[in-house]
C-alpha cells in the first residue's frame, strides 16, 4: 500500500488532471475577460489620452479625462500591458491575469519624462522602480509575484523573505531580520499606515508572527527597501515593506471565495456611486480543525477582517479609508503527559487588533498633499502556565497598546529638476496600560537570582517627526538627494535626534546605473521595554545606526536585470541586558519564558554597538514573450554586536550565507508549475551548561559562541491550473512545501525530563491545496 504522504500528493494532483472535463463545459460557451484600469503620473494625478495596449493582440483603451479606461472582450489568460502617453516614460506591467470572473482591476503609474530627454526616444521597462532615480534600494513585488510563489501560503510579508539580505528566525515564521538587524527593526507600512505588527499571534514589541493580516488578494503592490531610504521613513533602522492595496471593482458586485493553506474567506467588492468603490473581506483559520485531527497539543484559531473604501471627490481630490482588523486565541490539550509538558512550555498570545486610517489627497500642477490620520490598537491577553499540580502562572501579561497618528506631507513630481518633499508626523499613545507579572524563576539576574517582576501602570507617549528632502537633475545622466529628518521623543530622556541623509544615482549609460547613499536612521525603544525595570525609561535612548550603500544595476533587456550591492551598517546606542550583560536585546518570535526573559521585560541600557556589513546579487526574470520568469538572491553578511561587557560577538541573526532561487514557467494560460529553493547557514547558538547545580541553564559568558545550527535548505513545488467559464473562473492549485523532507532546526532549550537539549525541527512534507473562486 503507498504511504499516507503518497497518497495525499496524488489525491491533489488528480484533482487538478480533471481540467480535461471542465474544459469540455468552457467550450459550451466561450468566456471573456474585462480590465478596468487608471492611468496616473507619479503623484498620483490623472494622465488623460494614455495608449494601454494588450501585447500580441488587437486589444487596447484609451483612458479619459479621469485617466480610467477599460478593455473588454479579453480571452481570459495571462498578458503584457504596454502603456504610454505624450510626455510620460512607457512602462511595461508583466503578468496581468485576466479571467472570467469578476473584472481585473489595475493601477498604471507612469514616471513623467524629463523635459530634457522628451526628444528621446525611451524602450518601456518592466522595472518602474529603476526609472524613479530613487537613492534606495528598492524592488516592487506586484500581487501576483507574492501569490504564485511556492512555499508563502499566499502571505505577503513571506515573499519579501525571498530578497537579498532577508533572512527568517524560523521557515513558519515572519519575523524579518534584515542585514543583521533584529525583526523589531523593520518597518510595516499599508496604505500609508504605519502598524506595529502586521501578524496574527504578533511578537509584542517587535515586528514578527507565524501569519500576516493583509489579504493577498488586497494588495496591489509591495515596495521593499533595504537600504538608502529617504526622510519619510523614520523610527526603524533595518528596512521598510511598503504594502500599496488596491481599488475596488467600479462596474458592479463581483467576489472571491477562497481556500488556502492556513484558512478560508471571501471578498465582497463593488461600486459605491459614480465615483467610488470599496473591497470587503472576513477569513477565518481552519488551524484548530487541523491541529485537533492531528492531535497537537495547542490549538491556534484566527477571524480577521478588512474593508478598503475609495471616492474621487473631484478630479483634484480623492479620500480613502482603510480598517483591517484580527481576533487571535490559542487554547490547549493536556491529554497526556507529553501534552502538559509541551504546553508548559508554549506561550498563549490572546490578541485582539486593529488598524485603521482615513487619507485625503489633493492635486496640484506637479505636486501632491497628503493627509493621513490613523489609528492602530492592540489588547494583548498572554500568559504561560506550568501545567503543574497546582498549576503555576509563570508569565501574565495583559496590555493594551493604542497609538493615534497624523500625517501631512507636500511632494513634488521626482523627475522635476528640482523636485521635494515636505512633511510632518505626529503620533499620539493614549492608550499604554500594562499589567504584567514574571515569576522569579524564569527572571534571573546575572548571577543568577530570581528577580521577580509586577507591574501595574498606564500611561502616554508622544513623538513627532518633521522631515524635509530635496533632489536635484545635476545633469541628464546624474541625480544628487539629500534630505534630513527630526524626531522627538517624549518617553525617553535625550529623545531628540537629527537624521541626515544623503543619496546620489548616475545613469552611466541607458542600461547600467551606480547609485549610493549615506544616512543615519534612528529608532525609539518599543513601548514593553519601558516597563521592564522602573528605570529604564531613564536608561533607554533611541537606537542609532549610521549606513553606507553602494549599487550597480545592468538592464541586460526590458524583463531582465542584474543589481549587486554592498552596504556597511553601524549601530550606537543598542539596547544592552543588564540580566546578560553579554547580550544586546534581540528577541526572536514565540517567546518561551522558560527559555529566555521575554519582551525585553528586564532592565536594560542604551550602551550596545555593533557593526554589519555584506554584499547581495539580486537577479529577476519578468514574464514576458519568454514564459519564463523567477529571481535570484545571493547573499554574504557579517554582524557583531557587543553590550555591556564591551567585547564583540556573533550577532543573533548573523547569516554569513543566505540563497534564493524561484522560478517558474507558464506552460499556458491554464498551467503554470514554479519552484523555490532557499539555502542559508545557519545561527549561532548560546550553548548549555551540562554540568554542576546550573544544569540547563544557558551559558552566558559563552552568548553566540555555540555550534552553529546546521544550513537550512528546503524546496518548494507548485503546479497552477486555471478554468474560465462563461460568468466565473476557478484556480486550483497545490503546493508543496519541503519536498525532500529536511529536519531544519530553528531554535533549542534545554529539556529538563531528558537533561539534554532539545531541538526544534520544522515539519517535513507539507502538501497544500489552495481553491480559488472568482465570480
Amino acid at each position: 500500500m503507498l504511504p499516507r504522504m503518497t497518497r495525499r500528493i496524488l489525491f491533489l494532483a488528480a484533482l487538478l488532471s480533471a481540467g480535461v472535463s471542465a474544459d469540455r463545459l468552457v467550450a459550451q460557451d466561450v468566456p471573456q475577460g474585462t480590465i478596468l484600469g487608471r492611468v496616473v503620473g507619479v503623484t498620483g494625478e490623472p494622465v488623460p489620452s494614455a495608449l494601454v495596449e494588450i501585447l500580441d493582440t488587437n486589444l487596447r483603451g484609451i483612458s479619459d479625462g479621469q485617466g480610467q479606461f477599460s478593455i473588454r472582450g479579453i480571452v481570459p489568460g495571462a498578458y503584457t500591458l504596454r502603456a504610454g502617453a505624450l510626455g510620460y516614460r512607457p512602462v511595461l506591467l508583466s503578468n496581468v491575469i485576466v479571467g472570467s470572473g469578476k473584472p481585473l482591476t489595475v493601477r498604471v503609474e507612469l514616471p513623467t519624462q524629463p523635459i530634457e530627454l522628451e526628444a528621446l526616444e525611451v524602450a518601456p521597462s518592466f522595472f518602474n522602480e529603476s526609472a524613479q532615480g530613487s537613492p534606495a534600494n528598492t524592488r516592487i513585488l506586484d500581487a501576483v509575484d507574492t501569490r504564485r510563489t511556492p512555499g508563502v501560503i499566499e502571505d505577503v510579508v513571506r515573499s519579501v523573505s525571498l530578497l537579498p539580505g532577508v533572512a527568517v528566525t524560523s521557515p513558519g515564521r515572519n519575523d524579518l531580520a534584515v542585514r543583521g538587524g533584529a525583526p523589531y527593526e523593520s518597518l510595516f507600512i499599508v496604505d500609508g499606515v504605519e502598524v506595529p505588527n502586521i501578524n496574527h499571534f504578533g511578537s509584542q514589541g517587535s515586528t514578527g508572527g507565524p501569519l500576516s493580516l493583509i489579504n493577498i488578494e488586497f494588495v496591489r503592490e509591495t515596495e521593499f527597501s533595504s537600504g538608502g531610504m529617504g526622510v519619510r521613513y523614520g523610527d526603524r533602522t533595518a528596512s521598510v515593506t511598503d504594502i500599496r492595496l488596491r481599488e475596488g471593482n467600479t462596474e458592479g458586485l463581483s467576489g472571491t471565495l477562497n481556500v488556502s493553506a492556513t484558512g478560508a474567506g471571501a471578498i465582497l467588492e463593488g461600486p459605491i456611486g459614480s465615483s467610488g468603490s470599496f473591497l470587503f473581506s472576513a477569513r477565518r483559520s481552519y488551524l484548530d480543525l487541523l491541529f485537533n485531527a492531528a492531535g497537537f497539543s495547542f490549538v491556534p484559531r484566527y477571524w480577521d477582517f478588512q474593508l478598503k473604501t475609495s471616492h474621487r471627490l473631484s478630479s483634484r481630490d480623492g479620500l480613502s479609508f482603510l480598517f483591517v482588523g484580527a481576533l487571535d486565541d490559542i487554547s490547549f490539550n493536556n491529554e497526556d503527559a507529553d501534552d502538559i509538558y509541551d504546553n508548559s512550555r508554549t506561550l498563549a498570545p490572546n490578541i485582539q487588533q486593529y488598524f485603521a486610517g482615513v487619507t485625503w489627497d489633493r492635486l496640484f500642477a506637479g505636486s501632491r498633499l497628503e493627509v493621513s490620520l490613523g489609528r492602530t490598537f492592540t489588547n494583548f491577553e498572554t500568559t504561560q502556565t506550568l501545567f503543574s499540580d497546582p498549576p503555576q502562572t509563570i508569565l501574565k501579561n495583559f496590555s493594551d497598546e493604542g497609538e493615534n497618528g497624523l500625517r501631512v506631507e507636500w511632494a513634488t513630481d521626482p523627475a522635476r529638476t528640482l523636485s521635494w518633499t515636505i512633511g510632518n508626523t505626529l503620533k499620539f499613545a493614549s492608550d499604554l496600560t500594562y499589567e504584567v507579572e514574571v515569576a522569579g524563576e524564569v527572571r534571573t539576574d546575572q548571577n543568577g537570582e530570581p528577580q521577580a517582576l509586577a507591574v501595574d501602570t498606564s500611561f502616554t507617549a508622544f513623538r513627532n517627526a518633521t522631515y524635509a528632502e530635496a533632489s536635484i537633475r545635476a545633469s541628464d545622466r546624474v541625480r544628487l538627494t539629500a534630505g534630513v529628518r527630526a524626531d522627538y521623543y517624549d518617553f525617553v530622556d535625550d529623545g531628540f535626534r537629527l537624521s541626515p541623509r544623503i543619496g546620489a544615482t548616475w545613469q552611466v549609460a541607458s542600461s547600467t546605473s551606480l547609485r549610493g547613499s549615506l544616512g543615519r536612521y534612528v529608532q525609539p525603544p518599543s513601548y514593553i521595554w519601558l516597563i521592564g525595570d522602573p528605570g529604564n525609561p531613564e536608561t533607554l535612548t533611541p537606537i542609532v545606526s549610521d549606513q553606507v550603500t553602494l549599487a550597480v544595476e545592468q538592464v541586460f533587456r526590458p524583463d531582465l536585470r542584474l543589481q549587486l550591492e554592498g552596504y556597511y551598517k553601524s549601530y550606537d546606542d543598542y539596547p544592552a541586558r543588564v540580566f546578560r550583560p553579554q547580550a544586546v536585546l534581540s528577541p526572536s518570535g514565540f517567546e518561551d519564558a522558560t527559555n529566555d526573559i521575554p519582551f525585553g521585560l528586564e532592565p536594560l541600557l542604551s550602551v550596545g554597538t555593533g557593526s554589519s556589513y555584506g554584499a547581495e546579487l539580486f537577479l529577476q526574470k519578468r514574464l514576458s514573450e519568454i514564459p519564463l520568469y523567477g529571481l535570484l538572491s545571493l547573499s554574504l553578511s557579517r554582524s557583531e554586536y557587543a553590550s555591556i561587557e564591551g567585547l564583540d560577538r556573533p550577532g543573533t541573526y548573523d547569516t554569513r550565507f543566505i540563497g534564493s532561487i524561484s522560478t517558474g514557467w507558464r506552460i499556458n494560460p491554464k498551467w503554470e508549475v514554479s519552484g523555490k529553493f532557499r539555502i542559508a547557514t545557519g545561527l549561532p547558538t548560546t550553548p548549555f551548561i551540562t554540568t554542576g547545580p546550573d544544569t540547563g541553564q544557558r551559558d552566558w559568558s559563552r552568548y553566540n559562541q555555540g555550534e552553529r545550527f546546521p544550513t537550512f535548505s528546503s524546496l518548494d513545488l507548485r503546479v497552477d491550473r486555471r478554468f474560465s467559464f462563461r460568468t466565473w473562473q476557478l484556480e486550483v492549485y497545490v503546493d508543496v512545501q519541503n519536498v525532500y523532507n529536511r529536519s531544519n532546526i530553528s531554535a533549542v532549550r534545554w529539556d529538563p525530563r531528558t537533561n539534554e537539549p532539545e531541538f526544534n525541527e520544522s515539519i517535513g512534507v507539507l502538501p497544500t491545496l489552495g481553491i480559488n473562486i472568482e465570480f
